[in-house]
C-alpha cells in the first residue's frame, strides 16, 4: 500500500503588533488578504486577531498569556471570557502541571 503524503498543519500565533486603528486596521486587514491570496490553499484557517488573554495553572487564574511555547490549543464556545475559565479549570492539562490561556477571539 503506498504512503500518501500528509501535510502537516501548523497554528501560527501573532505576538505582539497590536490592530490598528479604523483606517490602519483596514490597511491591515487588505496586506492580509494579499498575503492569504498568494499562499492560496496552504491557509487552511485564516484564524482571527486576539484580543483578552487568562491563564489557568495549579497557582490559579491570571491575567496574561502564559510563559513558553504553546502545546497544543482547543477552541471552546462561551458568553465571555470568564465562563470559558470555568470551563478549564478543572482541564486535566493543568492537572499535569501546565497552563492554559484562554484568548478571546475578536470579530473582524
Amino acid at each position: 500500500m503506498p504512503e500518501e503524503d500528509v501535510m502537516t498543519s501548523y497554528l501560527v500565533t501573532y505576538d505582539g503588533g497590536g490592530m490598528r486603528e479604523t483606517e490602519g486596521r483596514q490597511q491591515a486587514m487588505a496586506a492580509f488578504g494579499a498575503w492569504a491570496g498568494k499562499v492560496g490553499d496552504a491557509l487552511a484557517d485564516p484564524g482571527a486577531p486576539l484580543g483578552a488573554a487568562m491563564t489557568v495553572s495549579a497557582g490559579g487564574v491570571h491575567p496574561g498569556a502564559a510563559d513558553g511555547p504553546v502545546a497544543g490549543y482547543s477552541v471552546l464556545r462561551a458568553d465571555d471570557i470568564e465562563s470559558a475559565v470555568s470551563l478549564v479549570r478543572d482541564h486535566p492539562f493543568v492537572g499535569r502541571g501546565g497552563s492554559l490561556t484562554v484568548l478571546e477571539a475578536v470579530a473582524p
